[in-house]
């Protein structure tokens, strides 16, 4: 039997091939894992142009159509994940390429969020550094989140999960999206709000749904103006749902007390991005998926993945 060759991409921790028995599938696949991100789409294509199997973590690397077009040995790609907003659907259908994914056990992005939201009001990352770096006495006062407003941008299953984690803070919880209905908030008991009055009011704004065209921009300038200037904006879900040049004009002029941003419309974000250099940002590194638990659970389901694509059985399909 002609043995195929796998490409593991944008494995950054060198977690792969540690956290999943890949030997269920060795006697049929090479496996070549690349642990750096592609400098540019044509340095994508000739480094995979061998391949027959592609597995991808998340949105890392896009597959647009000239992407597809450019591997013509390609025949499986599963992502983590069974939704990949960097996958063209249609390309890969019209090269014959049977794309699926993996199943999510628990999402630990709701516990990161409340993680950014205390980092914002307890400067513990912060004050954890000066002390290392040798600071005697502390620099930042505190704010009590018990009794604040949570302000929820899409209450689905993690926006739902946020409410819960942070009713238990003792936060107060307005929710608010466009489909959103009194009725669902009730169901969460969580309050309902108006975009306008969300912002308003809100002494914390956190972001929950997911990206497409309709919700390309949500959260834009004139809703980042009237957010009060003691309070924070926290986005774990994707960066084009929020203008990123208003909040970073927002930021440069201190209009709110700060953000946490765990996601950018470039990355890894670029060494020299200007949210580096302000000292009112939280920036972590698109955390919200990356927990071992979770990279052995897509991991593992990739290798299971290909062993039923051989068997013909292909699993998790999305096209």
């Amino acid at each position: 039997m002609t043995r195929l060759r796998c490409a593991i991409l944008d494995d950054y921790l060198n977690l792969a091939l540690r956290v999943a028995d890949w030997s269920k599938i060795s006697d049929r696949v090479d496996i070549t894992v690349f642990n750096e991100p592609f400098a540019s789409p044509a340095a994508a294509a000739s480094a995979l142009s061998d391949f027959e199997i592609i597995c991808a973590m998340r949105e890392r690397t896009p597959f647009p159509a000239a992407l597809f077009a450019a591997l013509p040995k390609l025949k499986l790609l599963i992502t983590s994940g069974m939704r990949n907003a960097a996958l063209d659907l249609e390309a890969a259908k019209d090269h014959q390429v049977v794309l699926c994914g993996t199943q999510w056990g628990r999402d630990p992005t709701a516990p990161l969020t409340i993680g950014l939201i205390l980092e914002l009001t307890r400067n513990i990352g912060r004050e954890n550094a000066r002390m290392h770096a040798g600071e005697a006495l502390q620099k930042f006062v505190g704010i009590e989140i018990e009794g604040k407003t949570l302000g929820v941008v899409g209450l689905g299953k993690l926006g739902s999960k946020v409410s819960g984690l942070a009713k238990a803070f003792g936060m107060n919880v307005i929710a608010w999206s466009p489909n959103l209905t009194p009725e669902r908030c009730k169901e969460v008991g969580v309050g309902y709000a108006t975009k306008e009055e969300l912002f308003a009011t809100a002494d914390i704004v956190t972001i929950h749904v997911v990206l497409s065209q309709r919700s390309l921009g949500l959260v834009g300038r004139e809703d980042l103006a009237r957010m009060k200037p003691s309070a924070y904006l926290v986005n774990t879900a994707r960066a084009p749902i929020v203008d990123e040049t208003a909040l970073l004009e927002t930021l440069q002029q201190k209009k709110i007390a700060g953000a946490a941003v765990d996601v950018f419309s470039v990355e890894p974000l670029p060494v020299d991005h200007p949210f580096r250099k302000l000292d009112n940002i939280v920036l972590t590194p698109h955390l919200g998926y990356v927990t071992e638990e979770g990279f052995r659970n897509h991991y593992s389901q990739m290798v299971e993945g290909i062993d039923a694509w051989f068997k013909g059985e292909p699993l998790r399909r999305l096209a």
